[in-house]
């Protein structure tokens, strides 16, 4: 999943969605200073963290949990990067060798 040797910073770069404490982000976003800011819903509850580059410089990865310690002003907090995949375009590639035989 995440070398230990990767960043913070050059994780969240390259995946496509952040768990934090448990919770499923909605939205996460670098600004063009580097802060790290993540929004998602608890229930009926909008909540929003956001880390300094110094903080998101600072998380460590712990290679057990898969998963980046990071304290930021509203103390510490797990995060869990996940990066996307998709099937791909197989069917289709199946649907036109069916053409060509047929």
């Amino acid at each position: 999943m995440t070398a230990q040797a990767d960043t913070l910073l050059n994780t969240l770069e390259h995946c496509d969605m952040v768990e934090i404490d448990g919770l499923h982000a909605f939205e996460f976003s670098l600004d063009e200073d580097d802060n790290l800011h993540i929004e998602c819903i608890d229930g009926r509850v909008s909540k929003h963290w956001e880390f300094t580059p110094a903080e998101v410089e600072a998380a460590t990865f712990d290679p057990d949990l898969q998963s980046w310690l990071i304290t930021g002003s509203s103390g510490e907090h797990r995060l869990v990067c996940v990066t996307a995949f998709s099937a791909g375009d197989d069917e289709d590639e199946d649907e036109d060798e069916d053409d060509e035989r047929g």
